[in-house]
């Protein structure tokens, strides 16, 4: 007999360009772009297996989806998953760990170079004409910052957090981390030092660690009161590690010279995010994740995942 799965959100996953032929040649497979709440136990309900990037999974599901025995998640985190009333129910929950660390660290800086030299601003006034009508041979709006020599401080130090350092190094940029789970002394690739520290010597400070009670607002009005005015901040990591409207403020009192974040505390944002018009503000769409390298290899370990489970072997099981 056949398992039937069923994918309730794959269109950020694979919106046309990779394929869902590998997770078909081990079932009967339904894929919906999206599932809206209240779609969500009609699809799954005959489901032996569901996927899921964002749709909510908890205890009300479980209760009627008397089929289900695994649950995959298409991303590394797993929050739209209760995964405790998962295990009350017998179902096994996997996540796809370390797909993203090279992409999440180009995004990074990708940022920073965009913060650091305006290439798209530069970029959008030569084809407005500005060039071709200038009296000298080059013009430039902002000030250019080199990279080599500047300080970045790390808020994490996993996977991510040392492709990161790697790139920085490459740059010629001294290297400060901070990660709870990192001993203290040296560390190859950084130097650790305590928040405190990090964010006052930073030209840069870039967030590359999980969300938790814990350090959800982390960056806020105190914290951004130490960094240097001619500072940047970045995120890739989680919106609601940062006080938006404490940021928002910072960046239109010029007591901090950019940010970039590629993730916002609600996404989508609501349209009166203070940071949408905060000065010298880059938001992306949460894209670092989703290079196509970056989707192939989550995709392929979703299927791996899958195969390991159906032959009574799960791997990368959250608990």
């Amino acid at each position: 007999m056949k398992l039937e799965l069923v994918v309730l959100d794959g269109f950020t996953l694979n919106p046309g360009d990779l394929a869902w032929s590998a997770l078909e040649a081990l079932g009967e497979c339904t894929v919906y772009e999206r599932t809206a709440p209240e779609l969500t136990l009609e699809r799954a309900r005959q489901a032996d297996v569901v996927f899921t990037n964002k749709v909510v999974l908890g205890p009300a599901e479980f209760a009627q989806l008397p089929r289900l025995r695994y649950i995959g998640v298409l991303a590394t985190g797993y929050n739209v998953v209760d995964v405790a009333a998962a295990r009350e129910h017998g179902i096994v929950v996997t996540n796809i760990p370390a797909y993203g660390t090279r992409a999440v660290a180009q995004m990074t800086f990708a940022l920073i170079l965009e913060l650091a030299q305006h290439v798209g601003h530069h970029a959008r006034s030569v084809r407005d004409g500005r060039w071709s009508a200038s009296r000298d041979f080059c013009y430039w709006d902002f000030p250019l910052v080199e990279l080599g020599e500047l300080t970045i401080g790390l808020v994490g130090f996993g996977r991510i957090g040392r492709a990161v350092a790697e790139v920085a190094a490459a740059f010629g940029m001294k290297v400060l981390a901070h990660d709870m789970a990192v001993a203290s002394g040296a560390v190859p690739g950084a130097t650790m030092v305590d928040l405190e520290t990090l964010f006052r010597q930073s030209d840069v400070v870039s967030l590359h660690c999980p969300l938790t009670a814990e350090n959800k607002g982390l960056v806020n009005a105190t914290r951004l009161a130490l960094m240097k005015p001619s500072a940047f901040l970045i995120n890739t990591a989680r919106g609601p590690l940062v006080n938006e409207a404490d940021l928002a403020a910072a960046l239109n009192a010029g007591r901090l010279a950019g940010a970039g974040l590629d993730v916002l505390t609600v996404e989508p944002p609501l349209p009166d995010n203070p940071l949408l018009t905060a000065h010298n503000c880059l938001i992306t769409p949460h894209i670092s994740w989703a290079t196509m390298a970056a989707r192939r290899r989550l995709m392929d370990i979703a299927v791996r995942n899958l195969r390991a489970f159906i032959a009574g072997q799960p791997q990368n099981v959250v608990t």
